[in-house]
């Protein structure tokens, strides 16, 4: 119970170092938004705090893992986020703040809550750390796969997206290709994925299945909290993308309909 102590006081206080940080660089930029990057980034750092407090080898294949997915994602939305405004669900959030606390009120509201709901989805990572240390067997090995499985959908979403917009002939259309075809959130999905890979990885040595509420957690915030329903709330208002819900999933993947 000590150590676990240790270790999620340690990750506590990680999270909210990095959120704090990304605030001030926030605030310097006047862009919400750069906790978008810090997401990932956040959960690579706790992963390496939870590394050293057990550095064997399923404390390894998490990090490395979490620092695989954590840094692809830091990577597309910094790319993606060059030289644009303000996303406009953080500029939703802060349409409530008081006439000069658009700061403070980001502080509660986003990086506060972001840094919380870090700690929380991270818990499979920090029981993991502080759980008996047992050889890597046939479920960690299960939880690479749905953890790969998670990682494909974001990338390769990330890629059929980016590709779509590249393209002048789809100014104004909606992508309904690929895995778009499939779900309206490939890349929402794949984040919900990798975490419930993490927690097969981390739930191979007791008591980690006990934290399966973490990634119940994150796939809430993705599916129906900050993620896909925020966006949805701005993107119904396209052309073209009342009928796409319709016919598409809107988060767990599945073929579309034709009628």
């Amino acid at each position: 119970m000590t150590r676990f102590v240790l270790v999620t006081v340690s990750c506590l206080v990680t999270a909210a170092l990095v959120m704090a940080i990304t605030a001030l660089v926030a605030r310097r930029l006047g862009k919400v938004s750069v906790v978008d990057i810090a997401w990932g980034l956040v959960f690579v750092a706790i992963a390496w705090v939870c590394f050293g407090f057990a550095p064997g080898a399923r404390g390894l294949l998490l990090a490395a893992l979490v620092t695989l997915w954590g840094g692809r994602l830091a990577w597309h939305i910094r790319r993606r986020a060059l030289g644009a405004g303000e996303d406009p669900r953080y500029d939703k959030i802060l349409s409530a703040a008081p006439p000069g606390q658009r700061f403070a009120h980001a502080v509660r509201k986003v990086f506060a809550v972001q840094a919380l709901a870090a700690y929380i989805v991270s818990l499979p990572l920090q029981v993991a750390a502080a759980a008996d240390p047992k050889p890597l067997g046939w479920v960690a090995a299960l939880g690479v796969v749905v953890f790969g499985v998670g990682v494909a959908f974001e990338t390769v979403g990330d890629a059929q997206l980016a590709r779509f917009k590249a393209d002048p002939a789809n100014k104004g259309t909606i992508m309904d290709s690929g895995l778009w075809a499939w779900t309206r959130h490939p890349n929402y999905f794949g984040d919900a994925a990798v975490w419930w890979g993490l927690l097969v990885v981390a739930a191979e040595v007791w008591p980690g299945v006990l934290t399966v509420f973490s990634p119940v957690v994150m796939t809430y915030f993705l599916a129906f909290a900050t993620g896909a329903r925020l966006l949805e709330s701005e993107m119904s208002k396209r052309p073209g993308y009342p009928e796409y819900m319709q016919r598409t999933s809107m988060f767990f993947p599945r073929p579309p309909r034709t009628s």
